[in-house]
């Protein structure tokens, strides 16, 4: 076929992508499963590459990065396939449309204006560009815009951010705290007397403040998590290698010898 060279040509870049996703996508000699899909159905992969470029950063694993970033690259391929296949818009559009955004919203690199300026203040007029940005979208509600599908942590600290930038916030951190003491009780009381229902309810209510404590401790909840998650992980596991050099595995032994392996584990980590 006349366009197998780019197809076969390892140093066929961008457009070489692009030309395989085409012909993925074609309804006469494409693969029948990508033929298939829509933007409902490869939206959970794209969260799930996005999560996998932070796990690799997150473990410094350079040459995995270079791969998932091109996993990644191929879902904004993807779209932009199914796009052009129903008239919508196509790559260019999409490259285009970021070209012009990061121009408008960087003046002080890109126009006129001084970059002696504080990340403080960049933040502000960051913040000033897209607000205009939304009003032209007819997006004039504070929360406006914050989208729905991010992940529940990560759009909390997202709402309350807007909500602060009117004066709904508060002062410091301790009142935060407060706060939490408050519904943490709350939920306590709910667990006692309460339906499920409920329960979930104030679990909710004491994770979005949890969520707003971090913001106001510039704390990023999402990677604070994750780092939770992987000092679990390694921890557990050396309860595993543990118990196995006794000959041992965790459902064989107690709760009060795994907690005396975790303790262990613990003080290897700090020596």
């Amino acid at each position: 076929m006349p366009d197998d060279p780019l197809i076969h040509d390892p140093h066929g870049g961008l457009p070489r992508l692009l030309e395989i996703m085409r012909r993925l996508r074609d309804p006469e000699t494409g693969c029948p499963w990508d033929i298939e899909q829509d933007f409902g159905t490869i939206a959970p992969y794209t969260i799930e590459e996005a999560y996998e470029v932070a796990d690799a950063i997150e473990r410094e694993a350079w040459s995995e990065l270079r791969d998932e970033l091109g996993d990644l690259l191929l879902q904004t391929v993807f779209h932009a396939q199914i796009a052009q296949d129903r008239g919508l818009f196509d790559f260019t559009d999409v490259a285009n449309g970021i070209s012009d955004k990061m121009v408008a919203r960087h003046p002080h690199v890109f126009g006129d204006e001084s970059r002696d300026k504080s990340a403080e203040q960049q933040t502000r007029d960051w913040e000033a560009v897209k607000a205009a940005e939304r009003a032209a979208k007819a997006q004039t509600g504070v929360l406006d815009g914050v989208a729905v599908g991010l992940p529940a942590l990560l759009r909390a600290v997202k709402l309350q951010k807007r909500a602060a930038r009117v004066g709904f916030d508060w002062p410091d951190a301790s009142h935060v705290l407060d706060k939490i003491t408050e519904e943490a009780a709350e939920l306590q009381e709910a667990a006692d007397t309460l339906t499920q229902d409920k329960v979930e309810e104030e679990f909710g209510d004491l994770l979005f403040v949890m969520a707003n404590l971090a913001r106001h401790m510039k704390v990023d909840p999402e990677q604070a998590l994750r780092g939770a998650n992987a000092k679990f992980t390694r921890r557990f596991e050396r309860i595993e290698t543990l118990l196995a050099e006794r000959g041992m595995r965790p459902e064989d032994s107690t709760l009060e010898d795994m907690d005396a392996l975790w303790d262990r584990a613990k003080t290897e980590e700090r020596r």
